[in-house]
């Protein structure tokens, strides 16, 4: 199971305490302030990673930590600082603060990025002599290490997105497209996770198959419509011995309105599946009813090799473009 929306606290260190140690040796023995620096917290960094799939890894792991600084000493010796805590995090996914509800995208492989402040640390006694207090007794204690509460919600990123009302035919046509291999049975709501696969070094993904209130939550709903997003071009799979193709194609097109109208400005092109299953004239008839609302439509079967190889290079050219 995919796992695309996850709540996860973490928890920067704390800084440690300021020494408020006193010189003493065999040469002094009421010496003046020498007690060191508490030393700064670990930080939590968010690094995009393109090697993990989801955010399976989180399902348990509730809580990320860092520990905290070490606490000052005498003979001014400073606390060492906490080791940083790096998370990879797959590339698309969206961190957003419960609280604040301020959010940022993770959108670089390999680039950190700050999420939890460690805690400074306290000032060790040392720090507080001055004319009129030559021998300070008190230091400061460390300061609290940032926590946050964090909806992280991960957004696949593929070139091409497979869409289309269920049993259209999409997990099909991925397979035969890429080196995925998604679920393939003959009813509705096979797919229950997005799919990703690769054609040469473009990655396509099977959106589970959509129905009229998906924007309201029903059937998959809006858990799947928010990966849609990311994709820079659309193939609109339809099954070309539907009852009603065009009835079909604009029960997608109004969730994708009611759901985030910008879905509509993606390019998008019809793929007419099961061919084979079809006599000339159908496929022509149904053509001819796309050509009418302005869409480019390609045609294919699973089984035609020929119609799969001139598929993709049509994907190709619309790519480079």
């Amino acid at each position: 199971m995919l796992v695309d929306n996850i709540t996860l606290t973490v928890k920067a260190g704390s800084g440690g305490a300021g020494s408020a140690s006193l010189l003493h040796n065999g040469q002094t023995r009421k010496g003046g302030p020498d007690g060191g620096n508490g030393g700064t917290g670990g930080n939590i960094f968010f690094v995009g990673s393109t090697d993990v799939n989801d955010l399976r890894e989180f399902r348990y792991t509730k809580i990320v930590k860092a520990d905290r600084g070490g606490d000052g000493a005498k003979q001014k010796k400073n606390g060492r600082k906490a080791e940083d805590v790096t998370v990879l995090i797959p590339v698309g996914t969206k961190v957003t603060d419960v609280k604040t509800k301020a959010s940022i995208e993770i959108t670089e492989v390999g680039k950190p990025v700050l999420i939890a402040q460690g805690g400074r640390g306290g000032r060790g006694n040392v720090n507080f002599k001055s004319s009129v207090n030559q021998t300070p007794k008190h230091a400061e204690k460390g300061e609290p290490g940032q926590e946050r509460e964090l909806l992280l919600e991960l957004r696949l990123i593929a070139e091409v997105g497979l869409i289309g009302l269920p049993n259209a035919g999409k997990s099909s046509l991925l397979t035969v497209l890429t080196n995925a291999h998604p679920a393939v049975a003959a009813y509705p709501f096979t797919t229950l996770d997005p799919t990703v696969g690769m054609l040469g070094t473009h990655p396509i993904a099977d959106i589970p198959g959509l129905i009229e209130g998906a924007s309201k939550g029903k059937g998959l709903g809006i858990d799947f419509l928010r990966h849609i997003e990311k994709t820079k071009m659309l193939l609109h799979c339809i099954d070309v011995n539907h009852e009603d193709p065009i009835a079909a194609y604009k029960t997608i097109r109004e969730e994708f309105r009611q759901f985030d109208p910008l879905l509509l400005t993606k390019p998008e092109y019809i793929v007419l599946t099961k061919t084979d299953l079809a006599d000339a004239d159908t496929i022509k008839k149904v053509t001819k009813l796309f050509t009418k609302e302005n869409k480019q439509v390609f045609t294919c079967s699973v089984y035609d090799q020929k119609s799969i190889e001139s598929l993709k290079q049509n994907l190709y050219e619309k790519i480079a473009a």
